[in-house]
């Protein structure tokens, strides 16, 4: 007679079965994530490494995948072809100014169009929209002239001043107010005497902070890479940003290498740094909007 497998025993097998599969599935996918993530750190790895190498070493075959002695030499390669911390400072004070101005009347752009109500106002938001369908070299020319007309050529306010109010940046905080903050809120503030600035400074600020933290390190990115802007109106090399400045290093007869990739180490640093902490502050911001609070 044939044995009869109890239903228990049964299910023990499927369940061991099953959280097999998971680990089997998870640990796949953990070795995808790990591959994806070394292949792509790898170009800025080669970087840093060849910022200390002199540029026979960083043609050779094969490459140096250590890091070499030439850090000093290629230091003060740099500093001799191009003034790199008067255009590190331009680029952090561009950077600051503009993402400060465009945190603050993003904000009170965004508070205007998501509470209240105002003639037009679904005509002007829809236009705003449509700015951003615009491509930007488009821009350039009217952007040259108008900098031109006011005197601004080759000086830091020509950079920040016309993102001040950019159409994402209002859409963003439009979107992400809209969303997670009450009307009757508002309402209970005003019975209470708050102004409307006091409304959006003491209620709607501290509400918003992700969608700030958010719009602040994609302003702050954006102008710290920013090159086409400089390059329009900049003219001497001490107004220089650092993308610009590190570009006339490739287009002078000689170019050195590893002051180049140096100086584009020294400028990215930065970046990767703050992208480290504040990568989950961007996601929560981005996705946080859409979720209705």
């Amino acid at each position: 007679m044939q044995a009869t497998i109890p239903a228990s025993t049964t299910e023990v097998r499927s369940k061991r079965q099953s959280r097999f599969n998971g680990r089997l599935t998870k640990g796949l996918l953990y070795l995808l994530l790990i591959a994806v993530a070394l292949v792509t750190l790898f170009p800025f790895y080669w970087m840093f490494v060849s910022a200390t190498h002199t540029q026979s070493d960083i043609f050779s075959a094969p490459p140096p995948l250590w890091l070499g002695d030439a850090l000093e030499r290629n230091y003060g390669s740099l500093l001799e072809r191009i003034p790199f911390w008067r255009n590190l400072w331009n680029s952090v004070y561009v950077a600051v100014i503009a993402t400060v101005t465009t945190l603050f009347f993003c904000s009170l752009g965004g508070f205007g169009f998501a509470m209240y109500q105002f003639r037009y106002k679904n005509l002007l938001f829809g236009l705003l929209v449509i700015t951003l369908m615009i491509p930007g070299l488009l821009n350039i020319i009217p952007y040259f002239l108008i900098i031109q007309f006011l005197g601004w050529l080759n000086q830091p306010i020509a950079l920040w001043f016309p993102g001040m109010a950019s159409a994402f940046g209002i859409f963003l905080m439009r979107q992400y107010i809209a969303s997670s903050i009450s009307r009757d809120l508002m309402d209970a503030a005003r019975i209470d005497g708050a102004t409307e600035f006091r409304i959006y400074r003491s209620i709607v600020v501290p509400l918003i902070k992700p969608a700030l933290g958010t719009l602040g390190l994609l302003t702050f990115i954006g102008s710290w890479n920013s090159f086409m802007g400089p390059l329009v109106v900049l003219r001497s090399r001490e107004a220089f940003t650092l993308p610009l400045a590190l570009r006339t290093l490739e287009g002078q007869i000689q170019a050195d290498w590893g002051a180049i990739m140096l100086g584009t180490a020294l400028a990215v640093l930065p970046l990767l740094i703050i992208f480290v902490f504040a990568s989950r502050q961007v996601i929560e911001g981005l996705t946080a909007g859409s979720i209705k609070g």
